[in-house]
């Protein structure tokens, strides 16, 4: 029998959010809650009986020329994907904004990619990033389900649309995690899953504005809330457990610190939850850096990933792997190498 686990779709909205809406809400917003976990959970099935496992790819620099090969589909408030095309690459801009943005983010996390890390799309060798906007009627989700990007168009009230730079990062890799061996969306391993996609999303949105780690709002989804809800965003790497605090959606219950984690048998073990703690370690790497935090930490990072190849990697395995891949981006004895402790100290993983 597969686990689950092994086919999990990549929602940017989590389950404790769900959950949440549920116990909270009114009887519509508890259905739309229930729908929305429905559609997961067919994806899942979807995904589970469509392709094997990738295979591991290791370090892969993109040839010089390498140009993205992006199509957006109207998925014209239907459950079917990918649904009509309507964009492709080279096209010019169409009257519908929610497939230019598409076209244009999802062509900023491929630019950030290959410029800062000479990779060419989410497995290295220059696949399609294939994108459907308007999924589903007010479908307040967007996720990654192994082949492609979907968008939901948001309700209005809740949640706007979900196009927002740091979404489309976060989305796209988990992508690149999974052609770089993969992570087991499990636990630990599980939790490392979603910190790289939420790391390497913010620092898209960093690339893209040019920003310092001391400018940068390191905010996963700053744009996203609609009216009803108080609160910055769905996570903060700075602040992991502040993003928001809102009457329906709950408080972020994400730790910073190994001393807060959280044993839940809920969201896979709680890879939503518990990974604001490798996104403090790597928060507070940059600020201890300094500069642009794509330079220097996500350096490191990225590194860490294509080496790691070890699908049920604990925070130790991955702290482990980050300090090995800054002793060879820098050197053994180099203030990268020891920032690189400090940060995993910082956050409770002493090595």
């Amino acid at each position: 029998m597969v686990s689950h686990s092994q086919h999990a779709i990549q929602c940017i909205l989590p389950p404790h959010m769900l959950e949440a809406i549920k116990i909270r809400g009114d009887a519509r917003l508890r259905r739309m809650a229930e729908r929305i976990e429905e559609e997961a959970d067919r994806a899942r099935q979807a995904r589970a009986a469509a392709a094997p496992p990738t295979a591991y790819l290791g370090v892969a620099a993109a040839r010089k020329g390498a140009a993205p090969h992006r199509q957006v589909y109207n998925g014209l408030h239907r459950v079917a994907l990918p649904g009509k095309l309507v964009h492709s690459e080279g096209d010019p801009p169409v009257k519908d904004e929610a497939v230019n943005q598409a076209y244009d983010l999802t062509g900023a996390v491929f630019d950030f990619y290959l410029k800062a890390f000479r990779r060419n799309a989410m497995d290295g060798r220059g696949m399609q990033i294939i994108s459907t906007v308007h999924h589903r009627r007010k479908y307040n989700n967007a996720f990654w389900n192994g082949s492609q990007m979907v968008f939901g168009d948001g309700d209005g009230r809740l949640f706007r649309n979900f196009m927002d730079l740091s979404i489309v990062g976060h989305e796209l890799s988990h992508g690149v995690v999974q052609y770089s061996g993969g992570l087991t969306y499990q636990d630990q391993s599980g939790a490392l899953n979603e910190s790289f996609a939420d790391v390497f999303g913010v620092l898209a949105e960093q690339y893209a504005k040019k920003q310092t780690v001391s400018e940068a709002s390191w905010l996963v989804g700053a744009t996203i809330f609609g009216p009803e809800i108080q609160g910055q965003a769905l996570r903060s790497l700075k602040t992991p457990g502040l993003a928001y605090d809102d009457p329906l959606l709950g408080k972020d219950p994400q730790p910073y610190h190994m001393d807060l984690y959280v044993n839940t048998s809920s969201d896979y073990g709680g890879v939503h939850i518990n990974s604001g703690i490798p996104n403090q370690a790597f928060y507070l790497l940059a600020q201890l850096l300094g500069g642009h935090a794509w330079e220097k930490a996500g350096q490191i990072w990225y590194r860490a990933m294509q080496t790691l190849n070890n699908p049920l990697a604990t925070f130790t395995d991955w702290a482990d792997e980050t300090i090995e891949a800054a002793t060879t981006l820098f050197d053994a004895h180099s203030y990268e190498v020891q920032m690189t402790r400090r940060c995993w100290r910082l956050v409770g993983i002493h090595l």
